[in-house]
């Protein structure tokens, strides 16, 4: 009799908590915070929250998770740009010295502002040859520049100083113009050691990083209807040990589609990644990767790289993915130390050039079978992963 009782309390114990509405839970970070094994953080659906979500040695428990559900909320990275803050040097420039409280180069590699609706990077790229950054009087309007201050710099620091500028059309002010800056790193973002979580129906947007950051190590976790859009770096990165599970997940118009690296083990399945600028898919070191129904319509200066670089064994399965080149043929890279097993696989204006290992089954590889009769990849099975904005 009282086992049943304990499970009966145990049961109720889970709690819904639900932010901005509950007194308790005020913001997301109020949630995180207060959340035990069991409990589910619910967002408002659709709402845009300009904030993001820290899982910072979190943990639920076996049968457990804490789960935190946008209802298709988004986290925007960005914040209106404020007016107040720039001065107009010379006829439609303006400037800005104190855009953000810190500055590095890994910030600026990855920066944009989102100008009236469109991410908006001057040719940088975060993870492939980034075109030189204009000076402030060749500016056309609607372009942007960075110099750089280095009468401001601190000894043996990364950090450094700097002018923004931005050039308008003649006659045109800032608040006539819808400005965005990127002032968070990520969406949602892991550090230290978190297990036993879940991250549903959730938009990470215009971060100046990732969308979904993941560092740390992390085991049991599960990423689920997830989308990423125009973030600064990655649509989402797995780091150091962390392993994770990712079913139905959009990536579009961010400089990497997915990155991961160190030892860590992921899984995607159910996948459309498109208008990324740097790399479509990258995949680094130790770790142990498999993509499984994924339609990739790639646009980005490097399409495919798995590598394990200097000292790692990198190993990737892929099953059901349909990868097409939408601009100029490129070669996709298997390099040495990095192992490929793909299967049912279409690379559509795509070579592979392998110096590791590559095996093919029943794969077409930019217009050539793997082996007599080869169809690749199920394309038609996949056609439901094409979000509304990217079908012909």
């Amino acid at each position: 009799m009282l086992v049943g009782v304990f499970v009966i309390a145990n049961e109720v114990s889970a709690r819904d908590l639900h932010v901005g509405i509950d007194p308790e839970v005020p913001t997301i970070h109020h949630a995180i915070k207060l959340a035990a094994p069991g409990d589910t953080i619910h967002l408002e659906p659709g709402k845009v929250y300009r904030d993001y979500a820290g899982f910072y040695g979190k943990k639920g428990e076996p049968g457990k998770p804490i789960t935190l559900d946008g209802h298709g909320a988004i986290l925007d990275g960005s914040d209106p740009l404020d007016p107040a803050k720039w001065k107009e040097v010379s006829p439609g420039l303006f400037s800005c010295d104190d855009l953000l409280p810190r500055l590095d180069d890994a910030i600026l590699g990855r920066w944009f502002f989102l100008w009236n609706g469109t991410v908006n990077r001057m040719g940088i790229n975060s993870k492939a040859k980034s075109a030189p950054l204009k000076a402030p009087e060749d500016l056309v309007p609607g372009e942007w520049t960075f110099v750089r201050d280095v009468s401001r710099d601190l000894p043996d620091a990364k950090q450094f100083f700097g002018t923004f500028y931005l050039k308008l059309a003649p006659g045109r002010t800032l608040t006539d113009e819808e400005i965005f800056v990127p002032v968070r790193s990520a969406g949602v973002q892991f550090s230290g050691d978190n297990a036993h979580l879940v991250i549903r129906d959730l938009t990470a947007r215009y971060p100046y990083n990732d969308g979904f950051n993941i560092h740390g190590d992390c085991r049991e976790v599960v990423f689920e209807e997830i989308r990423a859009i125009g973030c600064g770096d990655d649509g989402i990165s797995a780091h150091e040990s962390a392993q994770y599970r990712v079913t139905d997940f959009i990536s579009i118009g961010n400089s990497t589609g997915i990155c991961d690296t160190g030892t860590a083990t992921t899984s995607y399945e159910n996948v459309f990644i498109a208008d990324c600028s740097s790399v479509d898919l990258y995949f680094l070191d130790e770790g142990r990767y498999s993509l499984k129904n994924v339609i990739v319509f790639s646009s980005a200066i490097n399409p495919l790289t798995i590598t394990g670089r200097v000292t790692g064994d990198c190993r990737m399965t892929m099953e059901n993915v349909f990868f097409r080149r939408l601009v100029e043929p490129r070669l996709g890279q298997i390099a040495a130390k990095a192992v490929l097993e793909a299967r049912h696989c279409t690379f559509e204006g795509i070579d592979l050039r392998v110096l590791g290992s590559a095996t093919y089954d029943s794969c077409l590889v930019n217009g050539k079978p793997s082996a007599e009769g080869a169809i690749g990849a199920d394309v038609e099975g996949l056609s439901h992963l094409i979000p509304e904005s990217h079908r012909p």
